[in-house]
Order: C-alpha cells, then sequence, then structure tokens
C-alpha cells in the first residue's frame, strides 16, 4: 500500500529510509535469526522506532486480569476498567461483577468493589470528574434451542389511584387455566391517575366524571417449571399470588404469550457515579427505563442525554423513552424522542445540536435508525446528512470528531453488515457540520481493507491514530487485522504506524494517556482458529503504542499554571520551552466501550508566547467545550507533545 506524505510524514518517511538502510546493511544476519527474532531486533532498532512508533506488552498480575468491556480515563490519571461479568454466563450466575482501577505511571492495580452487573452499560464524564455508569445486564441470552421455560413480558396493572405497588422478584402471575409464571426482577407499579371532567347536559345541568387510568409497568416472567405445556399464544390476564380484596382486585397482570423463543440479553435500571477521589461506585436514582447497551452524551450544561438500550424484556427501546440526569441535582428526566439502535455515536455540536454518525452496535432492525443525522434537542428535530456511502455497513464501525474540534468534521470508519455478517468495509467518510448544508464526502479507504472494531484515537499533534479490528464478525475465520496507521486531517491521508502483536476484535477499547502513549485492551473473539472449531477465549492482555512522536527527541514541558480554565479568557502556563511551543489543545479524556468513543475531543487554544510561559487562550463556547476535566498538551513545531496537565473547565 502506498501512501501520500504530508509534512509531517515526510519526515517519518526519512526515518523510514534510515531504517531500510539499517536493514540493508544487515541483510546477511537474516540467515542467523529465526523470523521472529529478527522482527523483534528490527522494530526494535531506534531509526524504525521514530518513523512508526513501538508496542510494548504490559504484564498485568493473574489477581488482576479482567475482561476489558468498557475503558474510561479519569482525571487521577488513572484508567476505570469495568468487566461486569465481562461476557460470562458463569460470572453472571455466582454474582461476579468486577472492575479495576489500574495506574499506567506507578503501574499498580486495585479492585474495585462492584454492586451491580455494568457489563454493556452506558458511561460519560461528569463536571466534577466523577462518571456517570448507567445499565447493565439484568438476564443473559437464551438462544434458540436453549430456551427451557416459556417466557414473555407481562405488563403489570393498577387499578388504584391511591397508592404504588411494588412487587420483588420471584412474584408469580397466575394464567386462568391455573399455569404458573415468575418475574425475574423487581417491579414497581405506579398508582392508577384519575382524570375529573365536567359536562353540561341540556337544561345547564353539570355532571362530573371521573376517569381511571391504571397504571402500568412491565416485568419479564417465566414458568416455574420447563416444557413446552406452559407457552400459550393468546392475551390474558393474570392474578398476582398472594392479594386479597380490593389489592387482588386492582392489582392483574396482561400478557400476550409464552413461548420457547430465543430471549436477547435484558437491561437494568440501575445508575451510578464512580468517585475518583474515595475510588468507589456510589448509587444515584435508577433511570425510568431498563438499558443495555445505551449511548451516554454529555451536554454544554454538563447534564447527559442517555438514549436506546434494551429494556428488561430485551426489547430494543423505541424512542420516547430517551432520559437526561443532571449531576447537579441527581435527577432523571424525560428527553426529546428519537429511535436509535444501540450503543449509536451521538457526538455535540459547536451548535449545541447532536450528530448521529449512523455508527452503532449490536441491536435494532437493520431498515430503522440508521440514518446519518443532526438531533436538535430543542425542538426535536432530526435532520438526515446524506451522502454516507455503505449504509448497509454502519455496525461496528468507527466515528471520531477529527481534530481540532473547532472544524466540527466527523469521520466515519469501516464498519460491518447488521448482526452476524461476514461483511465489512474499507470506507471512510468524512462530513463538515459547520457547512451550510452538511453531507458526507469520500475520504480514503482503510489501508488493511473491510474492518470491523476499529478503534480511533486523537492524538495531540492532531492526527488520529486507528488500530487494530477485523475483517469478519468477531474475528471469525482469523480475521483480526494487526495493524495500526496515522490519519492526518489536514492531508487527508494515511500513513503507516507499527503494528500491534495481540489481535483486537469485538469489546476491545483504545485511548489516549497523558503521556501522549495509547493504551489497547479487551477482545473477545468467537473462535480461536481459521475453521472456527474451538471457541475463543478474552483478551486479557494489555498493550501500548507509543508513537514516533515521542521518538524525535526532548518534549516541551509545561511546569506551572492554573488547575482552572474559563471560557472565554485566557491563561498563562509556565515553561521553558515557549520559543518553539507551536500549539495546545485541551483533549477530553476517552470513555469508550464497543467501539464508541462520543467523548473524545480535541480543541484548539489560541498561543502567544512570553518569557518563560505561554498565555493560552480558551473558547468561549460550553457546546465546543462542554465542562470537565481536560488533558493540556502542547506540542513542538516538530509535533512532539508535552505530558498532559489535567486542568478543569468550570
Amino acid at each position: 500500500m502506498m501512501f501520500q506524505t504530508t509534512g509531517r510524514t515526510r519526515r517519518l518517511a526519512m526515518g523510514s529510509t534510515v531504517f531500510l538502510a539499517v536493514a540493508g546493511m544487515n541483510a546477511p544476519a537474516v540467515l542467523g535469526f529465526a523470523g521472529d527474532q529478527y522482527h523483534r531486533y528490527v522494530i526494535s532498532r531506534p531509526a524504525y522506532k521514530a518513523a512508526y512508533g513501538f508496542w510494548q506488552t504490559i504484564h498485568i498480575p493473574e489477581a488482576f486480569r479482567v475482561n476489558a468491556i468498557h475503558a474510561t480515563l479519569l482525571h487521577t490519571g488513572k484508567l476505570l476498567i469495568v468487566a461486569g461479568s465481562g461476557n460470562n454466563q458463569q460470572n453472571f450466575d455466582a454474582g461476579t461483577f468486577r472492575t479495576l482501577l489500574w495506574d499506567p505511571v506507578r503501574n499498580s492495580y486495585k479492585l474495585i468493589p462492584t454492586p451491580v452487573d455494568m457489563f454493556c452499560s452506558g458511561h460519560a464524564a461528569l463536571p466534577d470528574g466523577r462518571v456517570l455508569v448507567a445499565g447493565g445486564t439484568l438476564r443473559y441470552e437464551a438462544l434458540d434451542g436453549a430456551v427451557k421455560k416459556a417466557a414473555g413480558t407481562m405488563r403489570v396493572r393498577n387499578e388504584n389511584p391511591d397508592r404504588a405497588h411494588s412487587f420483588p422478584k420471584g412474584t408469580v402471575f397466575v394464567a386462568p387455566d391455573g399455569r404458573r409464571y415468575r418475574s425475574t426482577a423487581r417491579v414497581s407499579v405506579p398508582a392508577a391517575t384519575k382524570t375529573v371532567s365536567w359536562t353540561t347536559d341540556r337544561t345547564g345541568g353539570r355532571h362530573q366524571r371521573v376517569t381511571v387510568t391504571a397504571g402500568e409497568q412491565h416485568v419479564f416472567v417465566e414458568a416455574v417449571a420447563e416444557g413446552a405445556g406452559y407457552t400459550t399464544s393468546t392475551a390474558a390476564q393474570y392474578t398476582i399470588q398472594g392479594l386479597i380484596g380490593d389489592d387482588a382486585r386492582n392489582l392483574y397482570g396482561m400478557a400476550e404469550k409464552m413461548t420457547l423463543d430465543k430471549q436477547d440479553f435484558q437491561g437494568i435500571r440501575a445508575a451510578y457515579e464512580f468517585n475518583p477521589d474515595t475510588e468507589r461506585y456510589e448509587r444515584v436514582p435508577d433511570m425510568a427505563y431498563a438499558r443495555w447497551y445505551p449511548t451516554l452524551t454529555g451536554l454544554p450544561d454538563g447534564r447527559v442525554v442517555t438514549v436506546s438500550g434494551l429494556d428488561d424484556t430485551g426489547q430494543v427501546l423505541t424512542g420516547n423513552d430517551n432520559e437526561i440526569f443532571d449531576p447537579a441535582t441527581r435527577t432523571w428526566s424525560k428527553a426529546p424522542d428519537h429511535y436509535f439502535p444501540t450503543y449509536p455515536a451521538l457526538f455535540l455540536t459547536a451548535k449545541g445540536q447532536l450528530f448521529y454518525s449512523g455508527s452503532n452496535s449490536g441491536y435494532g432492525p437493520a431498515t430503522k435508525g440508521r440514518t446519518p443525522g443532526i438531533w436538535d434537542l430543542s425542538d426535536d428535530s432530526f435532520t438526515v446528512v446524506p451522502g454516507l456511502r455503505a449504509p448497509d455497513r454502519l455496525e461496528t464501525s468507527s466515528s471520531v470528531l477529527l481534530p481540532p474540534a473547532q472544524n466540527q468534521k466527523v469521520m466515519v470508519l469501516g464498519g460491518g453488515g447488521v448482526g452476524e455478517s461476514a461483511k465489512s468495509t474499507a470506507r471512510t467518510d468524512i462530513v463538515d457540520l459547520s457547512a451550510p448544508d452538511p453531507h458526507f464526502t469520500p475520504g480514503p479507504d482503510l489501508p488493511a481493507g473491510g474492518t470491523r472494531y476499529l478503534n480511533s484515537v486523537i492524538l495531540p499533534d492532531d492526527t488520529v491514530f486507528t488500530t487494530g479490528g477485523s475483517a469478519d464478525y468477531r474475528g471469525k475465520h482469523s480475521s483480526d487485522i494487526l495493524k495500526a496507521q496515522m490519519y492526518h486531517p489536514e492531508s487527508n491521508t494515511f500513513s503507516t504506524a507499527a503494528a500491534p502483536s495481540i489481535g483486537r476484535d469485538y469489546h476491545s477499547e483504545a485511548l489516549l494517556l497523558p503521556d501522549g502513549r495509547v493504551v489497547t485492551l479487551g477482545s473477545n473473539p468467537l473462535f480461536a482458529d481459521r475453521a472456527d472449531t474451538e471457541p475463543g477465549s478474552f483478551e486479557q492482555r494489555i498493550e501500548i503504542f507509543t508513537p514516533a512522536y515521542l521518538f524525535h527527541g526532548p518534549r516541551p514541558e509545561l511546569t506551572g499554571g492554573p488547575a482552572t480554565v474559563h471560557r472565554g479568557a485566557t491563561a498563562v502556563f509556565a515553561t521553558p520551552d515557549s520559543a518553539g511551543i507551536a500549539t495546545a489543545r485541551l483533549m477530553r479524556p476517552s470513555s469508550v466501550t464497543h467501539v464508541t468513543d462520543v467523548e473524545q475531543r480535541s480543541v484548539a487554544l489560541g498561543v502567544t508566547r512570553e518569557q518563560g510561559a505561554v498565555r493560552l487562550s480558551v473558547p468561549a463556547s460550553a457546546a465546543l467545550l462542554p465542562p470537565g476535566w481536560y488533558m493540556l498538551f502542547v506540542t513542538d513545531r516538530s509535533g512532539t507533545p508535552s505530558v498532559a496537565r489535567w486542568v478543569q473547565v468550570g
């Protein structure tokens, strides 16, 4: 594959020329090395590292190895790695839920008590640095042929307008013919609503009319015993075992059918904040709706909008159930309506709207909610953004708000067909959201060809590092792609980066560390061999990529400055390298899962060089720079970044 070169990549190409010369001088030595030994020799050479970067594998003590499903960088510099049950039903059945806190500077590890199964939850950073984690797993899926007990959705109704009622997990619902079904979760049913209206007759008399509408909440139920004898195909009303008197009359269940059909994963309503200072989860009020595979996106005022997911019966939420969390009051409220498939990529734009790139993961019909567009929460409008190629291959694609965020360009990379599809695409397309009529235009194809589960990470030098993925669904047929590359927005080209040694597909993550390196973790292939006959195992090793820019000489330093910066103002940071500093960026830390990372963004700051310091101008827009903690990087004229300083945008 041949790549165009920019000013920066030309400099890297010079480094590769040096490497080729070194390799040529040592060519006879190939005969004395095994292939793997020679490869290790080549990639360890300084000239190679300066051209392509370098990978290293981190040793994790066995007691601290987890199945990394979710990863969030905290403002303490530590990485919150959430496994929950880790896509392992034995862990789920045993109630073994895990979270690892890893300090990449000290290479220290700490297991965090995890109160519920946060596997396949959603998460986002809050303005004070806490992390909101919402949803997770109530129940694992049961595939066709594996369902032994007839089951279905029970709509529990309450006709009493005076009080709500809660039923514990295991509540028994009895069909008219005596067959019994147990609830698989706790359910709270609101009181009925009473509406009073008045009518006037022909003589002028007024009459009161009272209408009572039953309160309703659903819960998943399954038969008390196995067998087809518990299946039903007609709607029926169910009594609730144990109720007497008025409660027995006012409270009942309604179900359409009970079947032995395949059952999908089911979500939970629970929500928590992870506190980086106490390093503990803190319970906040439940969501109104259970969610599994939701997306959480921060808004300009610090609130978080939460959309999509599978509910507690395994159904994709309809879109009239979106919610907003307010961290100031720790309350949930109704959000505007729009349907999305699970884990949709929703980016906050500079106008305060949300852009849906079309990228998503997992669940939802192929013909609904797949079209990219701009969602305006102020009037609940959705404006379609046209032009995206291969629109049938958006599932498991990667999306990124290209640096700097002021340019308002979003790139979609790769992806595959809906569900367990062998389809994949090398397509990249880019949309300029600042244009009067935004539409996608073609970008360069991915160098490795069709790629699903590609991770994309914004770097301080305004490049995007992309790595891993697989050509087929969940790495089938040993299709993991052991390649990485740099995307250069200014030239719209890719250049080669050093290749990782560990495959990353489904349930993998990559994110930027404060020292300018990139950490990759996770991967959950279906199979371990090309013939797809041996079951795969979850990848628990961590690998770190050191970009080429860290092999180009001394790094600039920020030696002092404020811990808080304000929008529309300037802030002065001490540095002995002021004359050589070219750019400054506030980079929002990643919170990534299932190739969905809507948190990361890189915001350009104005730079004024002073004696022993730089004065940085901060943009005024909260939509461009939402509240929270950021990594402040400065880079020199060679593109070499400093180690980040953590600053808070109030």
